[in-house]
């Protein structure tokens, strides 16, 4: 089963535990990986180089994403952004959720350890 991982970042990008384990991820079962967030696709161009993301980024700056799915979101400042969070998507199918994220600098091991427990078929969705 491939497996999509796709992180859904907060108003300041709070993506960088996924850049600093991309290949863990990939290693312990990710097929893909990918950023989402409401900054205008200037801002990711430029957060991306910035931060030197080995993912793509998916600028969604009207959140059509959550109006059509629900996704969480929330205001910062002056800003409607989505709250930061992690979908497992296999065969188009949103297969896990992680959210609230409370902790991103683990959040990356708990990330691994469910793909892992899936790759191994010892754990259940």
């Amino acid at each position: 089963m491939r497996r999509s991982l796709l992180e859904v970042h907060g108003a300041r990008g709070e993506g960088i535990w996924l850049r600093d384990h991309h290949s863990e991820l990939l290693a312990a079962g990710a097929a893909r990986v990918y950023g989402l967030s409401a900054q205008s696709t200037g801002y990711q161009r430029e957060l991306a180089h910035r931060l030197r993301l080995p993912y793509p980024l998916i600028p969604d700056p009207k959140l059509s994403l959550a109006a059509a799915t629900g996704l969480p979101s929330r205001t910062a400042g002056d800003l409607v952004v989505y709250d930061r969070l992690t979908l497992i998507v296999s065969d188009d199918l949103v297969e896990h959720v992680f959210h609230p994220i409370p902790d991103p600098a683990s959040h990356a091991l708990h990330v691994m350890r469910w793909l892992t427990q899936q790759h191994r078929g010892c754990g259940s969705p």
